[in-house]
């Protein structure tokens, strides 16, 4: 890849309710373009292009044209080029790779990448419901009261048929996304709290919403924006400048990976079994970013994927190579993916814990990757972070998208 930086960005806080404040998608644009452009400390006139990243904006919101309300947010954006980009949950993702390849082909030297969403102005039944047009309709959401717990609980039954899988190990996963989400301010579960029953085959407390997957197996279903701003080398060396800090300072974007395959589940699971991974595409779609970086799993050290289940995250381990196909329990059970471990998860606590405005999931994940090798995590911050690797994912793993996100060079 051709230098493309990182130079910042802006995430909302995910606990907020947008529908209870009266408050729109226009309204949610506006706060989080704005807090991109004051926590960079770019103007309108320098931003070349502007990609949107959101999922269902007609269904949850009855509003589409979403490049339009990027002008509305400052008026000095009049006149920008824009492009809505849809992938399901990995939306974000494609926003981001669109806005790479209009620096990478020289038509702009900046783009502006902003996802959003907003989904919580219906019942987590409803909103299922709507969100299950990713899958493949009607033949996997016909008569299905919940379809992604029904679609990624049987990526749990796959793993538990081909290799075993253990409640424990998943229920790891949940613990640990809510106990990192505490460490971030804007994560929508950092002041919840848990006791053991909170997690136990419980169907009081922890209802079971279809097979394996239980209420805490879930990631959220969430209000939020977040925005990123890339640029070239030329424009990223005189923003450097400006700031009184060296080039390698910034976050570079190092490599990429996009891969999609078939739309139904049991399709994919069919044509997977002779193969090593229950994905062969993903798997591709994370060794491309790396080949692309230069590196390998051995030099990334924070892992930001994508848990729209724990079943997901599960399945994510093994894909980065962290361990051989099936055995992802193995770095959980070495301490591999804490906080103070080889290659820790999620330190903000995922879609599980930070939570999933479905547009802007990917374009967070590159935000988070900026915060961690630039030393501004917070409380999150993994000590002498260098390079993250991210995996986000639409619909059944239909789409998958990864990114390496390195310390700049000069």
């Amino acid at each position: 890849m051709s230098a493309l930086y990182v130079l910042g960005g802006f995430q909302t806080d995910y606990a907020r309710h947008f529908t209870r404040e009266k408050k729109t998608i226009a309204d949610l644009m506006k706060e989080t373009i704005q807090g991109g452009l004051e926590a960079t400390s770019l103007e309108p006139s320098e931003i070349g292009t502007a990609h949107v990243a959101n999922f269902v904006g007609e269904l949850f919101c009855h509003q589409a044209n979403l490049g339009g309300l990027v002008v509305e947010a400052d008026h000095r954006f009049d006149g920008i080029p824009t492009s809505r980009h849809e992938g399901a949950c990995a939306a974000g993702s494609l926003a981001v790779l669109a806005a790479s390849a209009d620096i990478e082909s020289g038509r702009y030297d900046t783009a502006m990448v902003v996802g959003v969403e907003i989904l919580r102005a219906f019942s987590a039944f409803e909103a299922q419901h709507k969100l299950g047009v990713a899958a493949w309709v009607p033949r996997e959401t016909e008569g299905v009261k919940y379809p992604w717990p029904d679609l990624f609980a049987k990526i749990g039954d796959a793993y538990a048929e081909r290799w075993g899988l253990d409640r424990a190990h998943t229920t790891w996963l949940a613990k640990n996304a809510f106990a990192n989400a505490k460490r971030s301010p804007d994560a929508q579960t950092r002041g919840w709290t848990f006791d053991e029953r909170s997690f136990a085959e419980d169907d009081e407390v922890n209802p079971s919403l279809a097979g394996r997957i239980r209420r805490q197996d879930c990631s959220q279903v969430t209000d939020g924006g977040t925005a990123v701003f890339l640029a070239n080398e030329r424009f990223a060396r005189e923003y450097a400048k400006r700031r009184g800090i060296g080039i390698e300072s910034l976050a570079r974007l190092e490599g990429w990976g996009h891969r999609t395959t078939r739309m139904a589940l049991a399709d994919k699971l069919a044509a997977s079994k002779s193969e090593d991974y229950l994905f062969p595409h993903v798997r591709g779609t994370i060794t491309d970013a790396l080949g692309r970086a230069g590196t390998n799993i051995e030099g990334i050290d924070v892992i930001e994927t994508h848990d729209c289940f724990t079943t997901t995250a599960y399945m994510a381990i093994d894909h980065f190579g962290l361990t051989p196909p099936g055995q992802s329990w193995r770095a959980i059970e070495d301490g591999t993916l804490t906080t103070t471990g080889k290659k820790p998860l999620n330190p903000t606590g995922g879609l599980i814990g930070t939570g999933h405005p479905v547009g802007a999931t990917g374009v967070r994940m590159v935000l988070d990757g900026f915060k961690q090798v630039t030393g501004k995590a917070g409380d999150a911050q993994v000590p002498n972070a260098r390079r993250v690797a991210t995996l986000n994912l639409g619909g059944s793993a239909t789409t998958s998208v990864s990114f390496v996100v390195g310390r700049g060079q000069a």
